[in-house]
């Protein structure tokens, strides 16, 4: 992204700060596309465990943005860190929603004798034990939680995560192997 059109978003994440909704729609306008491929390069390490198709993802995230209120954030890099955390949520609690579903919801528990497990059990768990497990990493290091988030929920490449960061690659990279170290041992 050129400088320019960095200033421009940063313009359009203040005037929404302000209040102003028409930069809201702006500032959504302008980073739509980024935002898709983040959400598409996200679902497409599971997809044959899909939760949501990459227009839902980003039409949700954006609902969540506009119902957050007024935010501060500083620049484009806090704006991208924060659509992270925003796609996690996302697609931690689609997850927890069809969980919950699978177990019947408000319905009565029905014990059946059949072991087959339903397909995409093993994603959904595994995205609500990253999601834990990243609670207790905040603790020791919110870097790397950012990392994880922007990298596993946002999909985002080493580069985007350093552009987003404004830390350089090498420190991702490094950042990304020490956290999947770190939750490789909770997780386990």
């Amino acid at each position: 992204m050129n400088d320019l059109a960095g200033a421009n978003l940063t313009d359009l994440i203040h005037r929404a700060q302000r209040g102003e909704t028409d930069a809201v729609d702006a500032l959504f306008a302008s980073v739509y596309q980024e935002l898709r491929r983040m959400a598409r390069a996200r679902l497409r390490r599971h997809q044959r465990n899909t939760l949501l198709d990459t227009t839902e993802l980003v039409h949700e995230s954006y609902m969540r943005f506009v119902q957050a209120g007024r935010l501060k954030l500083e620049d484009r890099a806090h704006f991208m860190g924060y659509a992270g955390k925003i796609m996690r949520s996302v697609i931690v609690d689609t997850v927890r929603e069809r969980m919950a579903q699978r177990r019947g919801g408000a319905q009565r528990a029905i014990t059946l004798d059949s072991q087959i497990a339903a397909p995409g059990a093993d994603a959904s768990a595994e995205i609500l034990e990253v999601h834990a497990a990243l609670d207790g990493l905040a603790e020791y290091d919110a870097r790397l939680v950012q990392v994880v988030e922007l990298r596993y929920f946002a999909g985002m490449t080493d580069q985007q995560v350093a552009e987003s960061l404004g830390i350089a690659e090498r420190t991702v990279r490094r950042d990304w192997e020490k956290a999947r170290l770190l939750l490789a041992e909770t997780l386990l």
